[in-house]
């Protein structure tokens, strides 16, 4: 198989910690420049960005312009924030190496991170031009794809990546396998392969000595002290987790049996948002620069009781730290929309709606249901006046329909039936997300082929939050994607007034808006299938007295049900962690919460 350079598959069983022997290896060999270079990946596998930054260059001080510890040099700059640097250092390795498909595939990865957009795409494509075979790099070059909305061969591709996840031939990213249409089954296996790689190359800690106690003073301590509840995340900030996050913890507050504890993978950014964090947890931890078992060891130390994975498989997390085994209990929720497949992670957390007990055997975790939507929502905002529709692109007098997921969720299927709806409603238009590279254009053209003028498409730069929620007054309604649902945005949405439509599918990410629009007791909104979701879009689309019909309702509801209750939520949460704990300390295996 190969491996993107700097990724490690590790081996079926780990003696010992692979820095170890690359250390001696070095040592015994000072001169040896690929000792050096296996020392570097070791390092940065293990998250220790300093020491293999400093091996891979004195590789190149041994082999000046080697590709291999170029590319790891541009590994270690990438994981440090020199994004520049790190596709410079890439573009060489890729210059020295034309035939090394992992090369091309690492290069690819930092032109995203650069926003070069379509040469990222030309790197995916040279890496599987090389190795067509090799069911990873399909998967980087069908990812990538749906980013940029081209839709070349993405069935032929999606096809090459199933069969290889069916047939258990690669560990792919569970994260970008969300976006096929795949069912919970496949989902499963998928993230159990790529749990696999890392559970190889990870040992634990060592298990923590239990004090023996009764049943009863199990119960009296759960109940009399605070349950410590550990959170890890690179999103404590401006970003989607922090939004979502930050009312919820300032309503814990309030519940004196929880004591939160953020470990947060990212720096301060200085926001509002990661200042409201920090006055309404008991501490914040900065482990941005830390190796993984030092990340692993601060979490042990604070005596965490409950480590909830806010990350998963979306990208920018830590499953390394996870896998370690820090705290005794630890739990998949939010950021990432399906089963871990990890058997480090004991519990997901979810409601009814995105996860009814028919999809509980395709998680390889058990349940703890709260009786709300999972997803919390950030109640304290704001909402700006909007800006003029002209400043917007949008006419003075169209219904305005939108979608404002990422363009990886703009499918053709989703597309199609958003353009059906345009087409059904004359005076309409369709207000999108600006996507990377030509993905704009792209989208443009397709609708074309679809019979509807381009120019009733409207995009819409990425903009600061309190922007954002106040361009979204304009839009009437949300026409949701399948099989990736809108998540945060559609929270969004409905927190500004803009009723979302969606079709829920058989999967988690296929079920979080309506999830919302089950909980906001707006069950309509929610329809079977691609006809329907056209037909109630247009109806709603050419009766302006109905449309502002569900509008009122909306704006009604989104203060009289629980969707937006925070202190409610929090209430249900403390409630869940300390109904984990209590199980763990009395010796019992994790088991559904109701």
């Amino acid at each position: 198989m190969v491996q993107p350079a700097g990724h490690s598959a590790g081996n079926a069983a780990v003696s010992m910690d692979p820095r170890v022997q690359a250390r001696r290896d070095v040592e015994h060999a000072p001169a040896n420049a690929m000792a050096w270079i296996v020392l570097a990946e070791a390092e940065l596998d293990a998250g220790d960005t300093r020491a293999g930054d400093a091996a891979a260059r004195r590789a190149l001080q041994l082999r000046p312009g080697h590709p291999e510890a170029l590319a790891r040099l541009g590994r270690a700059q990438s994981m440090q924030g020199l994004r520049n640097d790190a596709a410079a250092s890439l573009r060489a390795a890729a210059s020295n190496a034309p035939g090394h498909p992992g090369i091309a595939v690492w290069l690819g990865h930092a032109l995203e991170d650069i926003g070069e957009a379509e040469e990222a795409a030309g790197a995916y494509a040279r890496a599987y031009a090389l190795a067509p075979q090799e069911p990873q790099l399909a998967a980087y070059l069908l990812a990538w794809r749906r980013k940029l909305c081209d839709w070349r061969d993405v069935d032929a591709l999606s096809r090459q990546v199933r069969d290889a996840v069916r047939l258990g031939r690669a560990a792919v990213e569970p994260f970008a396998f969300l976006s096929e249409d795949a069912g919970p089954d496949e989902q499963l296996r998928c993230a159990r392969l790529r749990a696999d790689v890392v559970a190889r190359a990870i040992r634990p800690l060592p298990p923590a000595q239990p004090t023996p106690v009764t049943r009863s003073a199990i119960a009296d301590a759960v109940e009399s002290e605070p349950v410590r509840v550990g959170f890890l995340s690179n999103g404590f900030g401006a970003h989607p987790t922090g939004l979502l996050t930050v009312a919820m913890f300032e309503a814990l507050r309030s519940e004196p049996g929880v004591q939160p504890h953020l470990f947060a993978l990212n720096r301060d950014d200085g926001s509002l948002i990661r200042k409201r964090l920090s006055a309404a947890v008991h501490g914040i931890h900065d482990v941005s620069a830390l190796p993984h078992a030092a990340i692993a060891r601060r979490i042990r130390e604070a005596g965490i009781d409950v480590l909830l994975d806010l990350r998963g498989w979306g990208g920018g997390g830590t499953p390394e730290v996870l896998a370690m085994r820090p705290a005794p209990v630890q739990a998949n929720w939010l950021a990432y929309p399906g089963t871990s497949g990890a058997p480090w992670l004991d519990y997901v957390l979810a409601d009814r709606f995105v996860l009814p007990p028919s999809l509980a055997p395709h998680f390889s975790e058990q349940v703890a249901w709260l009786p709300r939507c999972f997803q919390p929502s950030d109640t304290a905002r704001n909402i700006p006046a909007p800006p003029p529709r002209d400043e917007c692109g949008l006419p003075e007098e169209a219904v305005v329909f939108c979608c404002f997921n990422n363009s990886y969720k703009l499918n053709w299927r989703s597309m199609t039936r958003a353009l059906a709806v345009v087409r059904g409603v004359p005076d309409s238009v369709l207000w999108l997300l600006s996507g990377p590279g030509l993905a704009n254009r792209r989208v443009r053209d397709f609708a074309e082929s679809q019979g509807v003028d381009p120019h009733r498409l409207v995009f819409m730069p990425k903009q600061p939050h309190a922007e954002y929620l106040a361009r979204l007054q304009h839009a009437d309604l949300f026409l949701d994607t399948h099989p990736y649902n809108a998540h945060t945005t559609a929270s969004d949405a409905l927190w500004a007034g803009c009723p979302v439509l969606t079709c829920p599918g058989d999967t988690f990410a296929a079920r979080v808006a309506g999830s919302l629009n089950h909980h906001l007791g707006m069950p309509a909104l929610n329809v079977d299938s691609d006809e329907a979701f056209v037909e109630h879009a247009v109806m709603l689309g050419r009766d302006r007295a109905a449309l502002a019909d569900v509008r009122r309702e909306l704006a009604a509801r989104r203060t009289t049900s629980g969707l937006f209750d925070m202190p409610g939520f929090a209430s249900d949460f403390a409630r869940v962690m300390r109904a984990m704990v209590e199980r763990q300390r009395a010796g019992l295996p994790p088991a559904p919460l109701h």
